[in-house]
């Protein structure tokens, strides 16, 4: 499983740890992770992903995972996000016509 947040794209980055005599040795910053269930209301269940806090509260920020994904345009999305996105709009579409009929 990578390192990697699946809304975002933050994964690890590179540095190195410089001493007081300035020796300098690769090191890693590994990002913040968390693993979280968010609630799809088009799919109707919850969804598992991980993501970083700053994904989280950008996912509350903007009204839940069904509008943060409908309203972002597809460039910005991961590939994971895409196909999610995609089962999102079916889904939604599914329920706009059984309601219309």
């Amino acid at each position: 499983m990578t390192r990697r947040c699946e809304l975002s794209g933050k994964s690890i980055q590179v540095g190195n740890i410089v001493s007081h005599a300035n020796n300098k040795t690769k090191r890693r910053f590994l990002p913040n992770l968390q693993d979280t269930s968010v609630l799809s209301d088009a799919l109707g269940h919850t969804v598992r992903l991980r993501l970083t806090p700053r994904a989280i509260r950008t996912l509350e920020h903007n009204g839940g995972l069904d509008a943060y994904l409908l309203g972002t345009g597809n460039s910005k999305l991961t590939d994971e996000m895409k196909a999610l996105k995609r089962r999102v709009v079916a889904a939604k579409a599914r329920k706009d016509a059984k309601a219309a009929a």
